[in-house]
């Protein structure tokens, strides 16, 4: 995975993830398996599925050049709510875009290390071609 700044602010983590080297077919399989992890985990609560695509067209939006597919998957880790600030940078968000010969994994890091910790290794499961 690969950490930036988009728009010199947002601390994001990328995983660029050809097509051949996973078993998924598709970024909806991609977003199940990462739905099942959260399911799995005692401490996070899923919360949806959005279809980012989908919804982008349907209001006439643009949509960047060789995306086919992009979908948010939200759920909450909260594991305490110490003020009303931390309301802010929650619930968290992984990203699934199909770019025809790879697709682009993505999210916002966290303000608590467990979780991307977590997170991260979610993402980087996906290439587990076993």
């Amino acid at each position: 995975m690969k950490q930036s700044l988009l728009m010199e602010k947002y601390p994001v983590f990328d995983l660029i993830l050809p097509k051949p080297e996973t078993t998924f077919d598709s970024a909806e399989a991609i977003i199940e398996a990462l739905k099942a992890k959260v399911e799995a985990h005692p401490k996070v609560a899923y919360i949806a599925t959005f279809d980012h695509y989908a919804h982008t067209k349907a209001i006439g939006g643009a949509v960047g050049e060789g995306i086919a597919a992009a979908y948010n998957l939200v759920f909450c880790f909260g594991l305490a709510l110490p003020r009303p600030h931390v309301l802010s940078v929650r619930p968290r968000s992984i990203g699934v875009a199909d770019m025809g010969d790879h697709y682009h994994i993505t999210f916002m890091e966290p303000p608590m290390e467990a979780a991307t910790k977590e997170m991260e290794s979610w993402c980087k499961a996906l290439a587990d071609k076993t």
